[in-house]
């Protein structure tokens, strides 16, 4: 089992999303996984906002973020 550190710092829906899959993946491989939210980053703390805006792939934060809370992942802000 590895060690995984995912650092979000920009308010980008496409960086957002690849974050918190990436968290995800790690995580169901049985890695131990931590997120940390810094500088722009840190306005994905703000559960309010559009977690349903489109990637450029068409996956969207909403479909990764649940995982994360469900699971108990740290997300430090």
């Amino acid at each position: 089992m590895a060690n995984f550190v995912y650092v979000l710092s920009k308010d980008d829906h496409n960086l957002a999303t690849r974050c918190f899959q990436f968290a995800q993946m790690s995580h169901e491989k049985g890695h131990q996984v931590d997120v940390f939210l810094i500088e722009d980053g840190t306005k994905w703390a703000d559960r309010t906002r559009d977690w349903k805006e489109k990637s450029v792939v068409g996956d969207c934060p909403e479909d990764y973020y649940p995982y994360l809370e469900e699971n108990e992942i740290l997300v430090g802000v």
